[in-house]
């Protein structure tokens, strides 16, 4: 159900966004990864270039490589299967496959989670942008918040710890900061630095911390 809603907001923004039905639905048919969908209609809403709005779409795309890096392992699935089963590596699939107790219950989960939200994914898609154009403006019903609205709340249940907290604080302050003088959908590039940012202070904080636990054992070496 929570898919089915986004992929209809996405067909809704999308149309929103100046898309017409193919190029819409084919967005879902060849991309299928929503976040990156969503990322790449928005930048062209909000009048970016389309090779900055791809970027931007690529890089939030980039995490899907590292599921499969891990459900390769997991699934080993034949070669010849391999290329149909990596359009499938999504945020679900990747959670249900990794969630089954063994290697034959993590096939099943992640052929039928693949399955199911792809055909659910482009159907929903459809019914958006016919359900966006038969209500017109989008605007005028703020469906153009329902993008920004999925990414909340998909990002809110990910924010448990500091390091995620501090993530999305920096992240936030570098979008808001340049989005005034960059060219629409490059903020959301700059804001991406916030991640190593974030590790490369927290690494040279642990430096700090080891450096220090290692001059009190030697001071309390030298005591002795």
């Amino acid at each position: 159900m929570a898919v089915g809603l986004s992929g209809f907001a996405f067909g809704v923004t999308s149309a929103g966004a100046g898309l017409d039905l193919l190029q819409t639905c084919a967005l879902s048919l060849l991309v299928f990864t929503g976040a990156s969908q969503f990322a790449l209609v928005g930048a062209l809403a909000a009048g970016g270039n389309p090779f900055t709005a791809a970027a931007g779409a690529f890089f939030l795309g980039t995490r899907n490589a590292f599921y499969g890096l891990r459900l390769s392992q997991l699934l080993a699935l034949p070669r010849s299967v391999r290329p149909f089963a990596a359009h499938w590596v999504i945020d679900e699939t990747a959670a249900v496959a990794l969630a089954q107790p063994g290697r034959r219950a993590a096939r099943i989960g992640f052929t039928v989670t693949g399955l199911t939200l792809y055909v659910l994914w482009n159907l929903t898609t459809l019914l958006g942008v016919l359900g966006a154009e038969a209500i017109g403006d989008t605007e005028a019903w703020g469906l153009d918040a329902a993008g920004p609205a999925v990414f909340l709340a998909l990002l809110a249940p990910m924010l448990r710890g500091t390091t995620e907290r501090a993530v999305a604080a920096i992240a936030v302050v570098l979008g808001l900061g340049f989005l005034p003088v960059l060219p629409a959908g490059v903020p959301v590039l700059a804001a991406a630095l916030a991640a190593p940012l974030v590790l490369w202070f927290r690494g040279r904080g642990a430096g700090h911390a080891q450096e220090d636990e290692t001059g009190r054992r030697e001071e309390k070496g030298t005591g002795r």
